[in-house]
């Protein structure tokens, strides 16, 4: 039975983390803190765990495993802290602000030897296992371009707080070009295969503001061309203001057709051939934060994967080291704005 701590009390952790946990019969939640202590007293009462005043109270406890669910800012530090502990780390996304923070955290993994993975969960959802599936075995031909987007009004809607931490620089340090960005970047280099090695961007804030009518100190808009080691090109849009319905969707054009992940309400891959041919698959509906907040919560596969690979002693899917890959790309996007200019991904 795999010993988990958990820290970090927020939505996510209310959501996902600690129902995945507790819906796994390989694993048991043995502890929660956060540095408000009422809310890891909730879960702890909800999960029959013990809420912890301390975050060095947590990771001295016999635990095998942690969960990182913390604001952006601490999760390099609070992750090399857990992984020099001896614990396997499970990090929410972005899985840092720095490419030495992203390093910083795959050495101490490696001189612990303990795993290090973290929450990119797209590459978990059916259309996409498929999509990628079709596309190694040449379905399409050769890829030549793609448009990715994920959009939805704002993390307030499923935080429920007007005044988000996510809205706070100094908190979140990214907008939703990290938030949401590097979830379709790292998509990308899982179902081309490939690595994003150019980007051209364009960052903005666009309309979010906090309550008392100033703009929020991070993006809610990002727009950028991406360019691919293999030669394909293609467009990625993040955005915190769709006023309306989510939009989760990815397209990938090829020599020989074109796949369509969650672009349809019923069918969530669809491929169409250039004889006019269309192959539908109801594989399943993409995960949202929307539906995890009422009540209609889907596996995301994240947890249930990180356990497997503990009690079966191998890597896991999306090991920091892989993970890093689509944060250098989000952190070249964000220098891109900055100049106005294309920028080369160093890896």
């Amino acid at each position: 039975m795999i010993k988990v701590g958990i820290i970090g009390c927020g939505k996510i952790t209310q959501v996902r983390h600690a129902p995945e946990y507790a819906e796994n019969s390989n694993c048991k939640i043995v502890a929660f803190y956060d540095n408000q202590f009422e809310r890891a007293e909730a879960l702890a009462k909800e999960y029959g765990a013990v809420a912890c005043k301390t975050m060095d109270e947590l990771l001295d406890m016999d635990l095998d495993a942690v969960s990182v669910c913390v604001a952006n800012v601490a999760h390099a530090e609070v992750s090399i802290k857990a992984l020099n502990k001896g614990k396997h780390v499970l990090c929410e996304k972005p899985m840092a602000t720095t490419v030495e923070e992203c390093v910083a955290m795959i050495e101490a993994a490696e001189k612990n030897n303990v795993q290090l993975m973290i929450g990119q969960n797209q590459r978990f959802a059916k259309a996409h296992v498929k999509a990628h599936e079709l596309i190694q075995n040449g379905v399409i031909g050769k890829v030549l371009t793609f448009r990715t987007v994920f959009g939805h009004p704002g993390p307030e809607g499923w935080t429920g707080e007007a005044n988000s931490w996510f809205f706070d620089k100094k908190i979140a340090h990214f907008g939703a070009m990290a938030d949401l960005g590097v979830h379709k970047t790292d998509l990308i280099h899982y179902l081309l295969d490939d690595e994003i090695v150019e980007v051209i961007s364009a960052i903005r804030t666009l309309d979010k503001k906090f309550p008392d009518g100033t703009p929020i100190s991070v993006d809610d808009n990002s727009y950028c061309i991406y360019q691919t080691k293999k030669g394909a090109i293609g467009t990625m849009h993040v955005s915190w203001t769709f006023y309306g319905n989510e939009d989760n969707s990815t397209v990938i054009y090829g020599t020989e057709g074109i796949i369509k992940c969650y672009a349809d309400p019923e069918a969530s891959l669809i491929v169409e051939k250039p004889n006019g041919d269309v192959e539908r698959y109801a594989l399943d509906q993409m995960t949202s934060n929307k539906e995890q907040t009422n009540n209609g919560r889907t596996n995301t596969g994240v947890i249930d994967c990180f356990i497997d690979s503990i009690v079966n002693n191998k890597e896991v899917p999306i090991s920091g080291k892989e993970a890093s890959k689509a944060m250098r790309v989000v952190l070249a996007a964000e220098e891109s704005a900055k100049l106005n200019a294309a920028v080369k991904v160093k890896y």
